[in-house]
């Protein structure tokens, strides 16, 4: 190899380094003056396109395809050596379109958008039809989730679940019931959608063209509608047309990706080749992951730069068209609308025969059968709303604007694509409701489609089958109904069936996932805030009642606690299920502990116990892990759902001082000393046993008063001694440390006396 050679090979390392490190003028600098030092035609071509790939990162785009055209006349390009080119124009969209590429597709429409309606799947983008709530909480199209095949991964929270639970999961039964009654139009709308899907499918093109214009007269907002209407169009070999409709997609949701998609397809399909580059990059710049896109825009660039005799310059691409700024995204996105359905209208529109403001529906005479049927349908879903003298935005008659169309659309697609992206309708943003307006209307402010009438707002519709009460953190079951969270637990703590149509929810309630459904609440906050604090202060009042520690104190009647001594508890009946589940909720995270008692049904003693874990089981059964606290009187008996509580006072040792105070040390190292001995003659099982129940015997204190319970080690003691519940109360119930530790040293006596020789 010669010194010339291996220069040129430093300098191009050198040239790669300058490149990684964003030196792309020195990178294209040092590319250009290798070219001379290698001969061969694919070196050069090689050289040639890093160069341009540095001049185009570099921001000099028209000397870049420049060099990109020369390369091609050694070679034709391939697509994916033009790889770095399609990013760099991405990334210039992105800079100009403000799109912030780590973001998703969502939260850039949302951006964009100003926020979803509250009725919009956030898969399809459409109108939430058929909800299925997911176990996060969130709700989407049932179409939309039935057509997924990989594990479902929520497009709001990123949460996955298996795809056999999805599909398992049934239609929201109140949300439904809101959409028919709230939405009637909307509904009809995608009835007809669905049924122009269906003959679409089986190629009776010119019927689901039909059921599209019908469908369009009703909602001139919808962009899935404009979308699939230029699939069919594209079929029918209607390309202009089908190019309007893809843009006034684009124009009502101006960052959907397959809006652009289909128009980038419709201008490719009339040889509009740069305006669908463009497209197809800020499709890429929308979403950098998309290999459709991303493909076809390279393959177009490497057709850009083939050589054609004589007409090379033509061929090159504009860079200054390819990043323009695109006023339809920036500018007002939306401007005025018209109802859509009549193809005759648009073509006069197109031919300049006609304004906007005149594209009215068509006379009767000119009427299919199939609009007339719809609109016999759209007048029985109006009536009750005309009844109270409030017009529909979805009727053909009250929207006759149009949006003003710059060109004309049209493409062609893949029908299986087509079927995936049909199922949805933008949704109905919803209004707040103004009680102050005597006619029930709601004040029209940023309403996107429809409204939701004040007289159809009725608290009834969102009302806890269980308590009867406004739906309070509702949850949604798998089987499609809806609960108030305290409610639904409870029902379970007592079966694994779903209160209303019995379905198993064993799996349901091994998962645990009691997630609430974010769109219920947010209706109910924004339609009956009213309704809403009046629940929140009852439920506040609940949780304060809950939280007092002296009265009504929750209380587990099984066996004797101390306090400092380890209890932990096997809890499987329905009340006290109920009864752990609320001390944690309300954070104590404390109840009593008392023996039974056949005359008043627990003990006048006890002692508090606080939970430091709990497992459960996919039963619903638990162990808790308690430890003993402090001790107290029942001071009146009663109960509560079911189990047991008290109003108590707590008890605490009373303090001697003087020579009372050195007896009780003396007293205590003596009972200490004998205590030791006792434990010391316990067989080694035994002591195994006691060590791994209850722990190690704790240390002597040197100050025996410290506490208000006293040592430690004495309730330590009195937890392993032998003795029944009865005998180990009044221990419990001592004020004295100095009698207690008396009593113990008489049962310890009684004990080494009646030990085995």
């Amino acid at each position: 190899m010669g010194t010339n050679s291996v220069q040129g090979f430093v300098m191009l390392e050198l040239a790669a380094e300058a490149f990684q490190a964003k030196n792309f003028q020195l990178a294209a600098d040092i590319y250009e003056c290798q070219l001379q030092n290698f001969t061969d035609r694919a070196t050069q071509r090689e050289l040639l396109l890093k160069r341009a790939d540095a001049l185009a990162f570099d921001g000099k785009l028209s000397e870049a395809f420049e060099i990109y055209q020369r390369a091609s006349k050694i070679e034709r390009l391939r697509p994916a050596q033009l790889e770095n080119l399609t990013d760099c124009l991405t990334n210039s969209i992105q800079r100009k379109e403000g799109i912030v590429s780590h973001k998703t597709r969502q939260e850039q429409d949302t951006v964009t958008c100003g926020g979803y309606d509250a009725f919009t799947c956030g898969i399809c983008c459409g109108f939430l039809c058929e909800p299925v709530t997911l176990p996060c909480g969130h709700c989407f199209c049932r179409k939309c989730l039935d057509r997924e095949n990989v594990p479902v991964c929520c497009k709001e929270c990123k949460a996955c679940s298996k795809l056999n639970d999805v599909q398992s999961y049934r239609v929201n039964v109140v949300l439904s019931n809101l959409l028919s009654k709230w939405y009637p139009s909307q509904l009809l709308v995608v009835e007809l959608r669905r049924e122009g899907n269906r003959l679409y499918a089986e190629k009776k093109l010119e019927a689901a063209l039909e059921k599209y214009d019908a469908a369009i007269q009703i909602a001139p907002r919808d962009h899935l509608l404009f979308r699939n209407r230029s699939q069919i169009n594209s079929t029918l070999k209607k390309f202009e047309d089908a190019l309007i409709d893809a843009e006034t997609a684009c124009k009502l949701q101006p960052r959907w990706l397959k809006g652009h998609l289909r128009k980038a397809q419709a201008l490719l399909s009339l040889k509009k080749t740069e305006e669908a580059l463009t497209e197809y990059l800020f499709c890429i710049a929308l979403e950098p992951q998309g290999k459709l896109a991303k493909s076809e825009a390279q393959k177009l660039l490497s057709d850009l730069f083939t050589l054609v005799p004589d007409d090379v310059q033509e061929r090159l691409p504009d860079c200054s068209s390819l990043l323009s700024s695109r006023a339809r995204i920036k500018g007002n996105a939306v401007t005025s609308l018209s109802s859509f359905g009549s193809t005759s209208s648009l073509s006069l529109y197109k031919k300049g025969k006609t304004s906007p403001d005149n594209l009215k529906p068509l006379p009767a005479s000119n009427r299919t059968k199939e609009a007339d049927s719809v609109r016999a349908k759209l007048a029985c879903c109006e009536e009750n709303r005309e009844d109270r003298g409030i017009s529909s935005l979805y009727h053909p008659t009250v929207i006759d604007r149009c949006y003003i169309l710059k060109r004309k659309h049209s493409a062609e697609e893949d029908v299986g694509e087509e079927e995936e992206e049909e199922e949805g309708k933008a949704g109905g943003r919803l209004w707040q409701r103004k009680r102050s307006k005597p006619d029930g209307r709601l004040k029209e402010g940023t309403a996107s489609w429809s409204t939701v009438v004040a007289d159809l707002i009725d608290a009834a519709d969102l009302e806890c089958s269980l308590c009867m009460r406004l739906f309070y953190e509702p949850v949604t079951t798998p089987c499609g109904h809806t609960f108030c969270l305290k409610c639904l637990e409870r029902c379970l703590d007592h079966n694994s069936k779903c209160p209303l149509c019995k379905e198993d929810l064993s799996k349901y309630l091994a998962q645990r996932r009691y997630c609430k459904t974010f769109l219920m609440e947010d209706l109910i906050a924004k339609y009956l805030p009213d309704e809403l604090v009046d629940r929140q202060k009852v439920h506040e009042e609940e949780i304060a009642e809950l939280s007092n520690l002296n009265k009504n104190v929750p209380i587990f009647v099984c066996t004797m606690a101390f306090p400092t001594v380890p209890c932990p508890l096997h809890i499987f009946e329905p009340c006290y299920r109920l009864m752990i589940r609320r001390c944690m909720e309300i954070g104590t995270k404390q109840f009593g502990m008392c023996l039974s008692d056949s005359v008043k049904g627990f003990a006048d003693y006890g002692c508090i116990l606080e939970i430091r874990s709990v497992e459960f089981f996919t039963d619903g059964r638990s162990v808790v892990n308690t430890v003993g606290k402090r001790r107290f009187r029942v001071i009146q008996h009663s109960q509560r759902d079911g189990y047991n509580t008290a109003d108590i006072e707590y008890l605490e040792d009373k303090k001697v001082e003087g020579e009372q105070e050195e007896e009780l040390r003396t007293l205590q190292d003596s009972v200490y000393d004998q205590a030791l001995i006792w434990v010391s003659s316990l067989k080694p099982e035994q002591r195994e046993r006691i060590l791994g129940h209850f722990g190690p015997m704790p240390e002597k204190e040197s100050e025996p008063q410290m506490g208000p319970n006293g040592p430690c080690w004495c309730w330590w003691l009195l937890a392993v001694l032998p003795l029944e519940g009865r005998a180990q109360l009044p221990f419990l119930a001592m004020t004295s440390l100095k009698d207690r530790l008396a009593g113990i040293r008489r049962v310890l006596l009684f004990m080494s006396r009646n030990r085995p020789r």
